[in-house]
């Protein structure tokens, strides 16, 4: 008599007749066979009859050889997928471009007599100093290229400093503005960018082991249109590996505000290095939460813009119906500046739309419809008290609030399979060749175990899940139009869960500090391709609340 299988071994077996059916040799087996086909199927909750199985076996075994075919194509990280995410609900009409953003800068600006406070001074104030020719654009990118050289042992958040271009970007910038030639507020400014951003000339690394020398000949949309703005890129910056935390192959990217810390991530140089002064901004990208998270652990304003709005033209795939480009500053505003260059169709990414970004500085936002989830800030957690502060800041600034009910009865949580399989298919040839075992992280929720796992998630379970994701856009739409903004609790319930599965824009500004002396943020939620309003909002409490302009003691040269 053969001996019955635990669960947890019965659980194993069925998953090396899976991984077989999926075209893994986790197990050595000859051929497919019914017990294998019967198995996989308890596994994924069927039971057949054996004439059932008898009758699907060509087709099973035709499924596996259009599997190892497909494999066989080796596709590059950089082919996007055929079925592309459209975030629109029915009726929806995008915002028109109205004109050039008017920005307010200050009207005049010194040099500090300690120059080292150039290291907080803001956009406007540095654009300001660089139109009037007080300060060279070489002159200033030496100044931070000096700073990230001597800080970064502390920090671990640059990968490669791209000092030859940024001195030759810098020259150029000096010569247009010489001429009179201001091309607008980045130009000059030097700024660094999330090294899953392909830049010509230099390694793109995605922040993982396999990939440290890896050199793409192509640079971004998004690098090219602030090179077109005049901006001056400095330097790559560290991002979790492949796109999940702060543990990248050369180390761990730290907070500036308390260096026990990791600075969360994935974009996790690019918070670090904005919160310690080492940049004024720097590009991220989020695909759950990875501008929201590091911003919110190192103090800084992070914007998630819009599905659709900013180029992944050369940014490393995770997930194609899901990933989105965005900057880090220190400030709501120096965020919109950003956005206003990267915003925008480039003929390369397909999943753009031609949405106008109309933020207008000298909006009232007493007029804005602004709600909050109520029951989030209700909870009983960490921060709850400066979440809570912010609503009241918010009534003194004269902001009518209406509360706001967050329940959809929509599986959300269930809908993470989108991620993880096209996570998977992104980087199936690293599995399929065994080179995930390279990554430094190698924890059951890091990468390598979840883009193995994931090998089991059922096309029609994928397939699934995007119709349920259609009914969520609908039903999430239709709520936002009621509100111009809706204010929640960065962590607040599923919402980071499902705006990003929706395609929602957000803006993740520090609200204060734990009783440890880490930061804490709130998040404002905006309309899709309404940045502009969500912009104003957080802009206009920032300048009431003064929490954006904290610096972590240890990096601050005052």
């Amino acid at each position: 008599m053969k001996k019955m299988l635990s669960g947890s071994s019965r659980t194993i077996s069925w998953l090396l007749v899976l991984a077989f059916l999926a075209g893994f040799s986790f197990a050595k087996m000859e051929d497919i066979s019914i017990h294998t086909v019967r198995e996989a199927g308890r596994l994924l909750g069927f039971s057949f009859s054996q004439t059932e199985l008898e009758n699907m076996m060509p087709t099973v075994r035709l499924h596996r050889q259009s599997g190892e075919a497909i494999s066989e194509a080796r596709l590059e990280n950089s082919v996007g997928s055929a079925l592309e995410f459209d975030p629109l609900p029915r009726g929806f009409e995008l915002p028109v471009q109205k004109g050039d953003i008017p920005w307010e800068l200050p009207d005049d600006v010194s040099l500090p007599e300690n120059l080292e406070e150039l290291a907080y001074f803001s956009i406007p104030e540095l654009a300001v100093l660089l139109k009037n020719q007080k300060i060279t654009s070489e002159e200033l990118t030496l100044f931070f290229l000096d700073r990230l050289e001597e800080h970064d042992e502390t920090i671990e958040g640059v990968v490669t400093l791209t000092r030859e271009r940024a001195l030759q970007q810098a020259r150029i910038a000096d010569r247009e503005i010489a001429a009179g030639n201001h091309l607008g507020p980045l130009h000059g400014i030097p700024y660094g960018a999330k090294d899953l951003l392909a830049v010509e000339g230099y390694p793109t690394t995605w922040g993982a082991m396999p990939f440290k020398d890896q050199v793409i000949d192509h640079t971004a949309s998004v690098v090219r249109q602030l090179d077109e703005a005049g901006a001056v890129l400095t330097a790559k910056l560290t991002l979790g590996a492949l796109a999940m935390g702060d543990v990248w192959f050369g180390g761990k990217t730290r907070n500036p505000w308390n260096l026990q810390d990791g600075s969360s991530g994935s974009s996790a140089g690019s918070a670090a290095v904005v919160s310690a002064g080492l940049l004024p901004f720097a590009l991220g990208s989020e695909t759950l939460g990875s501008i929201v998270s590091p911003a919110t652990r190192c103090g800084v304003t992070g914007l998630r813009p819009s599905y659709g709005r900013v180029s992944r033209d050369g940014a490393m795939a995770l997930s194609w119906s899901m990933d989105k480009i965005g900057p880090i500053a220190r400030s709501a505003e120096e965020c919109a500046m950003v956005l206003e260059v990267i915003n925008g169709p480039d003929g390369e990414d397909r999943s753009l739309v031609d949405a106008g970004f109309n933020y207008d500085p000298n909006l009232d936002v007493s007029e804005l419809r602004v709600g909050y989830i109520a029951a989030f800030f209700e909870e009983d957690y960490t921060g709850a008290e400066q979440d809570n502060q912010v609503l009241t800041d918010l009534a003194n600034m004269g902001i009518e609030l209406k509360e706001v009910e967050w329940n959809f009865l929509l599986p959300a949580n269930a809908l993470r399979i989108i991620l993880y399989a096209e996570a998977a298919a992104a980087f199936d040839e690293l599995t399929v060749s065994g080179r995930d075992s390279l990554l430094v992280n190698q924890a059951m929720n890091a990468w390598p175990n979840l883009f193995r796992a994931s090998r089991f998630i059922p096309a029609v379970d994928y397939i699934n899940a995007n119709r349920v994701r259609r009914l969520l856009v609908e039903e999430v739409n239709a709520l936002m139009a009621d509100y111009d903004v809706i204010v929640t609790p960065s962590y607040g319930g599923n919402q980071l869960l499902v705006t990003n599965l929706t395609g929602h824009p957000a803006i993740t500004a520090p609200n204060g500090f734990t009783e440890g002396g880490s930061p804490l943020s709130i998040t404002f939620l905006g309309q899709l391709y309404g940045e502009d309003k969500m912009v104003s909002l957080a802009r206009a409490w920032q300048e009431y609340s003064g929490h954006h302009s904290g610096r972590p003691p240890l990096f601050d040269p005052s």
